[in-house]
């Protein structure tokens, strides 16, 4: 019996898994990974092949599951991968309680059409397209790779399906990183050779009025550097006694914020500038001392840079920030002594710069390696905060015990880290490309495939990135969580081809999140299928 082929089915399936409301860091995290694992041991060939499919835990209760489908004697496995996390619904509003029921979701818009932004208000009354929290991001994705183990539970391939479903690609992709280790001790045991990894996250446009279709062979890197800003507190009488953190957060966001020296373009590909993902000083209480630290923490995606090429400019910031702060106060000095009438030789503060790692070594150096390591291994056991604050808050209490060099500006890196992953260059996924292009293309689709899936995937920590292991190791000395959990970055390394074919949706991570049906349920499949018919048959290697 076919459950999961026809567009009804698969909105059906669709709307199933959307009602699981898995924020990620919830309990429906879990319950939907759960109830995929009840789908499937229905079927009988896992009624018969029970340790085919499984549930690795994470240390934090949440799974990822795997379910292998094998035919015949080959050890060739496609890796079919998605994520069931999705983000939060605060944005929905008034419509926030129908955030995961898509289909009255979709009826309120419909009575309720004016709500809606024109190009929404427009696709809604197609009738074609579903509107709902995870319905393009991207259950949709794990959706059509159930029905394609339908398919290969009926035979349809002559080799093995690896349906991989992970959690907490929003956050951290804790999920994927524990998937490289469970990969790997599949591919030990069944002794399997990974062709391609193939995702399936929504097609995501190049600039907001983009009508193309996209193919993907790989996914973009993501950095998130932190600074802190650690000023000299004085009190707001006495501004020339100190130097406010908050001054200088202010000008290296100004050197920062949508800085095109970290632009990258690659082909017909640019990445956007960097942005803060947090702006803030770290001044608990209100007041009249002026804030002693601040915090700012960028977004940076990447293609062929290295970890070490963007550190090198991220450094470049600081001492550009450096000089104006000084320049800045000297400036306003000169200006205050004017009004007074009055000269001193009173020398201002130098900003210092330092990375992470120099601050830990210079802490050592003051205080000992074992006090920094109780110090550090207090904190983690106090511990309240998320990765971001707990990474700041690591940073600041170094910061503390070498207060001596303030003022200084401290660059570390948080999770969550994102090699940039391409097989351009691999000659098997490019036949596989071409062939699906000319496949979409006779059948009245115009593909364009990129290197890079804009959006970021899980596909980064499974594919050939450009980080060689000097890179990795700047990393990981500036990465404090790393250092002290251990669990951000793979232990495993799995180069494996990789595709991304996926649905047609708009709106990611927005109320107006949405999935268009005729194509992504419709013809899709039938797309899906054939690609990994081609990955299977073709034999062309590196």
């Amino acid at each position: 019996m076919k459950r999961w082929q026809s567009k009804q089915q698969l909105t059906e399936l669709l709307c199933e898994l959307v009602h699981y409301q898995s924020i990620t860091g919830s309990t429906d995290e879990v319950e939907v990974v759960n109830y995929i694992h009840q789908l499937l041991e229905s079927e009988n060939y896992f009624q018969q092949n029970p340790n085919h499919l499984r549930i690795d835990e994470l240390e934090d209760g949440r799974g990822v599951l795997t379910a292998f489908v094998k035919n015949g004697p080959s050890d060739d496995t496609i890796v079919l991968l998605s994520h069931i996390d999705v983000v939060d619904i605060d944005d929905y509003g008034a419509y926030k309680d129908y955030a995961f029921r898509p289909r009255e979701l979709t009826h309120m818009f419909k009575n309720n059409v004016d709500v809606l932004p024109n190009e929404a208000k427009d696709d809604l009354l197609t009738g074609e397209w579903l509107f709902g929290r995870g319905a393009m991001d991207m259950k949709a994705g794990t959706t059509l790779h159930l029905s394609m183990v339908e398919r290969a539970i009926n035979s349809e391939w002559n080799g093995n399906i690896l349906l991989l479903v992970v959690p907490d690609e929003e956050v951290n992709s804790l999920g994927m990183i524990k998937a490289t280790e469970v990969l790997q001790t599949l591919q030990e045991q069944e002794k399997l050779n990974y062709k391609l990894c193939l995702n399936s996250e929504p097609m995501f446009r190049q600039y907001p009025d983009d009508q193309n279709m996209y193919l993907y062979t790989g996914s973009l890197g993501k950095v998130l550097p932190g600074f802190l800003c650690y000023g000299k507190e004085t009190h707001v009488g006495e501004p020339f006694h100190g130097l406010n953190a908050n001054l200088l957060i202010s000008y290296l966001n100004k050197n920062l914020e949508l800085n095109d020296a970290f632009l990258e373009k690659v082909g017909s590909e640019v990445t956007p500038p960097p942005v803060s993902l947090m702006n803030r000083d770290l001044k608990e209480n209100y007041s009249v001392q002026t804030p002693v630290t601040a915090v700012s923490m960028y977004n940076i995606l990447f293609m062929k840079q290295t970890v070490t090429d963007i550190t090198d400019k991220l450094y470049r910031v600081m001492e550009q920030t450096k000089s104006e702060v000084e320049a800045h106060m000297a400036e306003r000095f000169d200006r205050f002594q004017e009004q007074m009438d009055h000269s001193s030789d009173v020398s201002l503060f130098e900003v210092s710069i330092l990375s992470y790692e120099e601050l830990y070594q210079e802490a050592v150096r003051k205080f000992g390696e074992e006090e920094v390591v109780k110090r550090q291994r207090q904190l983690v056991e106090e511990r309240e905060e998320g990765d971001r604050d707990f990474s700041t808050k690591v940073v600041q209490e170094l910061a503390y015990m070498c207060n001596h060099l303030a003022p200084m500006i401290i660059l570390f890196y948080s999770p969550p880290f994102y090699p940039a992953v391409s097989s351009e260059g691999d000659h098997l996924v490019q036949s596989v490309v071409n062939d699906v292009e000319h496949y979409m293309k006779v059948r009245d689709f115009k593909p364009t495939t990129l290197s890079y899936f804009n959006g970021i995937s899980d596909l980064s920590f499974i594919g050939e990135s450009t980080n060689n292991d000097h890179d990795m190791q700047t990393l990981i000395n500036n990465l404090p969580l790393q250092q002290l959990k251990g669990n951000y970055i793979p232990k495993q390394s799995l180069k494996v081809p990789t595709m991304n074919v996926g649905p047609l949706g708009k709106d990611a991570h927005q109320w107006t999140e949405r999935l268009e049906l005729s194509y992504s349920f419709g013809q899709l499949p039938h797309i899906i299928a054939h690609t990994i018919s081609q990955t299977f048959n073709e034999k062309v290697g590196k």
